[in-house]
């Protein structure tokens, strides 16, 4: 199942992906849905009916939520990844960080590129959802607190993350520095998340690709090792890492693309131009 969080008039309203149309669910966010509703319950209720169905090309798409309860990054998870920054992929535990919920910026919105930095870096990123609060979760019952997955762009103002990596949360988390969604696909959705490829796109050209059966740490396994840290809440968001980050500029358009999730993209645009 497809869902997404469209803007209606003044307010906001999630529905669920039909093709062309989209079926209004009556909540005003994914999130919203999540603590609601399970898959099943979205199966039963989710109807055809042309008389409740609205034209997707007449909605504006939008963030699925704007209020994680956490967002966390996973750096260096592809070793390819880390060979470029002429880093160590962990090979025990993630290298995890957390986002403030000031970063996220609306699909399609501007990438504001801050003033502090000379060298930003987009990347693309599987996004994992979590629909259950957990605690202690073994390996074998993380699929089971997944709501589903999402597209990600993250950004790193790596010239300051370079001069120290104690600096690592200040060049994540400039305003506009996170971009997900507009769609949020289920988990039942995806037959086998190993296999789904990740690509960053920079101004229409595959830049970096791999696929997440390469990834040091791989989604089940994140869900896990952070359950064990700290409570994950619905909503929770997990950015799984990047197969490589590419460096912004004023006028340029980042994207993501996920096999079997979907496409978001963002414009660039340089503080110091304006």
């Amino acid at each position: 199942m497809r869902l997404c969080t469209y803007l209606d008039v003044d307010s906001t309203q999630s529905g669920v992906i039909l093709g062309d149309s989209v079926y209004p669910l009556g909540e005003s966010s994914i999130k919203d849905v999540i603590l609601k509703y399970d898959v099943a319950d979205l199966n039963r209720i989710v109807s055809d009916d042309d008389e409740a169905l609205i034209d997707l090309k007449d909605i504006e798409l939008t963030n699925p939520y704007l209020d994680p309860p956490k967002i966390w990054g996973i750096g260096l998870n592809y070793r390819e990844h880390a060979k470029d920054l002429d880093e160590n992929s962990p090979d025990q535990e993630p290298a995890s960080f957390m986002k403030p919920t000031t970063t996220i910026v609306a699909p399609g919105s501007p990438i504001m590129l801050p003033l502090q930095s000379d060298r930003v870096t987009g990347e693309a990123e599987l996004g994992v959802i979590i629909g259950k609060r957990c605690k202690d979760v073994s390996l074998a019952q993380a699929s089971e607190v997944i709501f589903g997955y999402t597209t990600i762009i993250d950004m790193t103002a790596e010239d300051i993350l370079r001069r120290n990596p104690r600096f690592l949360t200040r060049s994540k988390s400039f305003d506009t520095f996170f971009s997900f969604g507009p769609v949020v696909v289920t988990a039942d959705e995806i037959d086998d998340i190993a296999a789904v490829t990740v690509r960053t796109i920079l101004n229409g050209e595959v830049g970096a690709e791999n696929i997440v059966a390469n990834m040091t740490f791989g989604p089940l396994e994140l869900v896990s090792f952070h359950s064990h840290v700290m409570t994950l809440e619905p909503g929770d968001i997990i950015s799984t890492g990047t197969p490589g980050a590419l460096k912004l500029g004023d006028g340029d358009q980042i994207g993501c693309t996920v096999e079997g999730v979907g496409s978001l993209y963002n414009p660039v645009v340089d503080k110091s131009e304006i």
